[in-house]
């Protein structure tokens, strides 16, 4: 019997210090990005120890990280009354609740977690603080708080370090971001990802050239630690946008190591997911339509990939693959962000142009600018991204268009070109209204487009032009009185700027010059006089100018 006994209880513990052992190599696993990897080893574990809680909450994190919700609140909910670490899963479930937006249902589960731990544990507060930051309103300053008192409890614990970085690195705080990272690699120089996020600071503090020295140095340790060609990939690619200089060297670059990275974790359909989404910042829309063609091979009915195929036909000219891929997406009710309402838009925007390059379907380009108002609902930085291609329907004289997308753009106050925007959208409803009479002119948009002009001269009043076209917008409108006054205000504001300036404006004084004349010719035929003079110091043959005289006389 006592033999029995001392080979259970031998048994027992190497069956834990194996177990122990398999889910090191899940955590070293879930580190590299290997997900699918990690998550086939601990579906075998937990066929064989189906009452492994702490398996089953790794399982469910991996689920999280994949955006797969439904699958991760299953695993969670069975790994609850396993006797190893089941406790655990509250935490994942509690996440869940944190993506609900239920503070007080997550609250109440972390409680029960932290109620029955022991005086010495730590990888509680971890796994809360890491629940806190691992959503998307994430809050840092309670995860910062957790991990301080788990540091308390263990100052000598490499992980509760890093992952402390993380919080730090989450709320702004670099500095201390970068000792929580730099003690977390001292303590344990195995933890790669330490001195790997040391050069994550670097990027986003935009020193590229010494984040990428920083990233080689992880590269001579492990040349096959997949994460650190992700970060080169994304430091590149800031790089790029952030000096257009280098935009084409770097974005190639930022592929190749993309696709290094690929190559070093899994081509399941989330990483294919996360390639794709890379590919759509990256502009790379062939490769985006490949990518998303093979994800179709691996899961036909999942909606996402509608979304990178539309996005890829919309790029790649194929306008009704878009508009049918987008809707059908947006339809199923998958989780929709503002690029998926701003492509289908501008489908449709481009399908109301017809092949001649001139008529426009004014139904389908309603529909089209409904979606972009969606699209800003949800984002209003898209407005941001409306400016070039509103300025490209201008480059074609499709006023109306451009017009429209303007409009929309004008909408955020705090778009990087507010003030252009509102200029283009006051010069572009001019131009359509231009030459109408009184009775088919759009009364709405001209008025909307003089106040359009008043945020411009509110903001740059030093710019001439702004002037210039509310009076040709209240010209248009018959508001004879503010006519003449924007013009009045158009050629003393011309006037502070250089001879040669001045110079060039020569037809835009003339008609300044006269528009005034006319307004004032019944009123004060003196003043008409005198600027239809200006008018013939400018151009002595002006015909307006000299026939006014004559009637005038």
């Amino acid at each position: 019997m006592n033999t029995l006994k001392f080979f259970s209880i031998a048994f027992l513990s190497a069956t834990a210090f194996v177990q122990a052992q398999d889910l090191d190599q899940v955590k070293k696993a879930v580190d590299a990005e290997q997900y699918e990897k990690a998550k086939t080893m601990l579906k075998t574990l937990l066929q064989t120890k189906p009452d492994n809680g702490r398996a089953a909450f790794l399982l469910g994190n991996i689920y999280l990280k994949q955006n797969s919700e439904d699958s991760a609140k299953v695993v969670f909910q069975k790994g609850l009354s396993a006797p190893d670490g089941g406790r655990l899963n509250n935490i994942g479930l509690g996440q869940l609740d944190l993506e609900s937006d239920n503070t007080a249902a997550a609250q109440a589960k972390f409680d029960l977690v932290m109620k029955d731990m022991k005086k010495k544990d730590t990888e509680e507060y971890i796994c809360i603080a890491q629940a806190y930051m691992n959503v998307p309103k994430p809050d840092y300053k309670k995860a910062i708080a957790l991990l301080e008192k788990a540091k308390l409890i263990n100052p000598n614990d490499a992980m509760i370090k890093l992952v402390l970085g993380d919080a730090y690195y989450g709320d702004k705080s670099q500095n201390e971001a970068y000792a929580s990272y730099r003690d977390a690699y001292t303590t344990d120089n195995t933890l790669i990802r330490a001195k790997m996020q040391l050069g994550v600071l670097l990027k986003g503090a935009k020193a590229y050239t010494e984040a990428i020295a920083a990233y080689n140095e992880v590269i001579a340790l492990n040349a096959n630690y997949g994460p650190v060609y992700r970060e080169l990939a994304e430091t590149y690619y800031l790089w790029a946008y952030n000096k257009p200089s280098t935009f084409k060297e770097n974005i190639a670059k930022a592929l190749d190591y993309y696709n290094k990275y690929m190559s070093l974790t899994d081509y399941s359909l989330a990483s294919r997911m996360r390639h794709a989404d890379f590919l759509i910042l990256a502009k790379d829309y062939k490769a985006l339509e490949a990518e998303a063609n093979e994800m179709k091979k691996l899961d036909k009915v999942n909606p996402r990939i509608l979304r990178y195929l539309g996005y890829a036909a919309y790029e790649n000219g194929n306008t009704d693959a878009a508009i049918t891929a987008l809707t059908d997406y947006i339809q199923k009710g998958s989780k929709i962000i503002s690029g998926d309402y701003y492509y289908l838009g501008l489908s449709k925007i481009k399908k109301a142009v017809a092949a001649d390059g001139k008529t426009v379907d004014a139904t389908i380009l309603a529909n089209g600018i409904s979606d972009i108002k969606k699209s800003l609902e949800l984002d209003p930085t898209i407005a941001n991204l409306l400016n070039e291609v509103a300025k490209n329907y201008y480059g074609t004289k499709l006023y109306n268009v451009a017009a429209a997308l303007f409009e929309v753009a004008i909408t955020n106050s705090n778009s990087k070109n507010y003030v252009e925007d509102n200029m283009y959208f006051g010069l572009c409803v001019y131009t359509v209204n231009r030459g109408k009479d009184a009775k088919t002119i759009d009364k709405v948009a001209l008025q909307n487009a003089d106040k359009a002009m008043d945020t411009v001269i509110q903001l740059t009043p030093t710019y001439p032009d702004a002037f210039l076209y509310k009076a040709r917008i209240n010209n248009s409108l018959e508001n004879d009185e503010i006519m003449a006054k924007s013009y009045q205000q158009f050629l003393d504001v011309l006037n502070t700027k250089t001879p040669e300036e001045i110079a060039k404006a020569k037809t835009k004084m003339t008609e300044a010059y006269n528009n005034m004349a006319a307004h004032y010719a019944n009123s004060d035929k003196a003043k008409a006089k005198e600027l239809l003079n200006k008018t013939l110091a400018l151009d002595p043959t002006n015909t307006y100018a000299l026939d006014s005289l004559k009637i005038l006389k």
